[in-house]
């Protein structure tokens, strides 16, 4: 069969693909035709060209919903971030850091600093390198969890909400140890590192890690937290100056 009668066949071939809901191949068909008509193309590359448009439509298919799942809440990724812009930036540590090997090893990453020192912007660009890598992500503020858990004992479904926490391959925690916890508060952000022991967790802090231990009413839980999270994390510091603070309107007489 020429590629010309298979032109003429179209409208079967289109239903063919509708019905094996091949919608890639269904979008280049038209153009990969008209490719094959005029003598690009050989039957057996004609049919390669089309899975791997079909493969193309999955993967970007695939990749927007691990990104809307992630609800990450800045357009924030490596190709928009300036390694230059200050000396204090860790510039080759941050590169280290996108290649993505400690989340495959399962270990954690706490980035502290200023406030205004790009902090979000790096653990939500790494969000990204992993969603790009096939694997889920899911970001939000920790004060944000702690109350949507919270919530969760109010309703009875604390165990429904914290797998929103557990099962990502990377959870970002921003702005972590913001303010001292409640009882509560701190036995669930307990059980959220604890159930993570084979999954990363970013946190972005304020604060150095020694400085946690007075937010938690219980030592012991802050001990074990210490254990879980701070005891097999890479850490990066970032000391700039605000960036805030420079994008500031300055005061006009």
């Amino acid at each position: 069969m020429s590629f010309t009668t298979m032109t003429t066949n179209r409208t079967q071939l289109t239903e063919s693909l509708k019905t094996l809901r091949l919608s890639g191949m269904l979008e280049s068909l038209d153009h990969r035709l008209g490719q094959a008509a005029d003598g690009n193309f050989g039957f057996t590359d004609f049919l390669q060209t089309l899975c791997l448009d079909e493969i193309n439509r999955r993967d970007s298919a695939a990749l927007e919903r691990r990104t809307r799942a992630a609800k990450f809440e800045l357009d924030a990724r490596f190709e928009n971030y300036d390694f230059t812009a200050d000396p204090g930036i860790p510039a080759a540590q941050i590169r280290d850091l996108a290649a993505g090997d400690w989340i495959r090893h399962g270990r954690h990453l706490i980035i502290s600093g200023p406030v205004g020192t790009g902090k979000t912007h790096v653990a939500t660009a790494l969000g990204h390198n992993t969603v790009r890598a096939g694997k889920s992500c899911r970001f939000v503020t920790t004060s944000r969890m702690l109350a949507d858990l919270a919530g969760g004992h109010a309703d009875a479904t604390w165990a429904k909400r914290l797998r929103a926490y557990t099962k990502p391959d990377l959870l970002i925690l921003d702005d972590f140890a913001m303010r001292e916890l409640t009882a509560a508060q701190a036995d669930d952000l307990y059980e959220i590192v604890s159930a993570r022991t084979r999954r990363s967790i970013i946190v972005t802090t304020n604060r150095a890690p020694e400085d946690w231990y007075p937010l938690f009413p219980n030592a012991v839980v802050a001990e074990s937290l210490f254990d879980r999270l701070v005891n097999n994390a890479h850490e990066l510091k970032i000391d700039t100056p605000s960036h805030r603070a420079k994008q500031r309107p300055t005061a006009t007489s």
